[in-house]
């Protein structure tokens, strides 16, 4: 690992001031469980980290006007423990009870798992961000398995390793950001981007900005998240879905439907939640959304099998959505 300065603020201006304007130079550290593995790959090689495990006003979940209020360093494991997040909110629930390491729930943060970088194994063995080789990505001859089967246009392949960012895109959620001139903020649906160069991030959040908490509206949806596995144990689901329905009676007023582990950013299938408009979400309606939000799926050469899992992703999340208390 390359030796690097280390920071212990004790508050967000402090923080906020000891930041650069240009990725590499400083790296913000929460729970460490992913930037600690890439410093040690030199995949990352900060100058320094800034530690904002003690910055009290980052942390903890409330309730508030305008909604559940999750500070940036509460842990995977403080958000699966807190009554109104399992009453409300079960499709974040579920994304959390995804990570199954003790280890990482009691370690890894919420605002963290947002901005972890991506776990294709290109980018994870040096490759860079979008596996180019002679101005030509790797990953559509190569080894592609686990890449994306939506929004794979190019350049980017690798698919948006977020485990909550799915969920609080199909709840409307809202990520707040500071930097040592002010506070902005941004949808979940904004938050990732597809990268269109080797410089760029897969996140808004800028080199001098610190993501400080995350608000989810209060807004009374049936919602869900279902992830399909090829192991129970510590591992990145190969397809997901996070729903949210408005309910009318027993119809739908409104659905939003949010691949995961299929694109370069959590993937929003507009379509299909306009296909369960005024519908009652039944075995039958969910099978006809879940094709609609594969219907533009291209996979790779070896990634077909994502198309069939996420179908499945979608129709269950919808079905567990209307057995769900929220």
């Amino acid at each position: 690992m390359q030796p690097f300065e280390y920071a212990n603020p004790t508050t967000l201006q402090e923080a906020l001031g000891m930041l650069g304007n240009r990725w590499g130079e400083t790296y913000v550290l929460a729970g460490g469980t992913d930037l600690i593995s890439l410093m040690k790959e030199y995949i990352e090689t900060p100058k320094r980290l800034v530690n904002i495990k003690g910055i009290k006003e980052l942390g903890g979940i409330q309730s508030t006007k305008t909604g559940l209020r999750i500070g940036s360093t509460v842990t995977v494991e403080e958000l699966l423990d807190h009554a109104e997040v399992r009453k409300s909110f079960p499709a974040l629930t579920e994304a959390a009870r995804g990570i199954s390491s003790p280890q990482i729930r009691n370690m890894g943060t919420v605002g963290g798992d947002l901005c972890q970088r991506p776990r294709c194994w290109y980018f994870r063995q040096g490759f860079g961000l979008l596996a180019m080789k002679d101005g030509k990505s790797l990953v559509p001859d190569g080894e592609n398995r686990y890449h994306a089967i939506l929004g794979n246009g190019g350049p980017a392949y690798f698919v948006s390793a977020s485990s909550f960012g799915p969920a609080l895109v199909a709840l409307g959620a809202k990520i707040r950001l500071a930097s040592a001139s002010g506070h902005r903020e941004v949808a979940a649906s904004k938050f990732f981007v597809t990268p269109q160069n080797e410089n760029a991030r897969e996140i808004a959040l800028l080199p001098n900005e610190i993501l400080t908490e995350i608000i989810v509206p209060h807004e009374g949806t049936k919602n869900a998240t279902y992830e399909v596995r090829q192991k129970q144990a510590l591992d990145w689901p190969l397809a997901a879905a996070s729903v949210a329905l408005k309910m009318k009676g027993s119809t739908v007023s409104s659905a939003r439907i949010v691949l995961a582990h299929v694109a370069p950013t959590p993937w929003e299938a507009t379509e299909a939640g306009k296909a369960l408009d005024g519908k009652a979400v039944t075995p039958e309606s969910a099978e006809e959304a879940a094709k609609a939000a594969l219907a533009d799926a291209k996979p790779l050469s070896g990634n077909g099998y994502k198309v069939q899992l996420a179908r499945v992703a979608v129709k269950r999340a919808l079905l567990e959505a209307v057995r769900a208390r929220g």
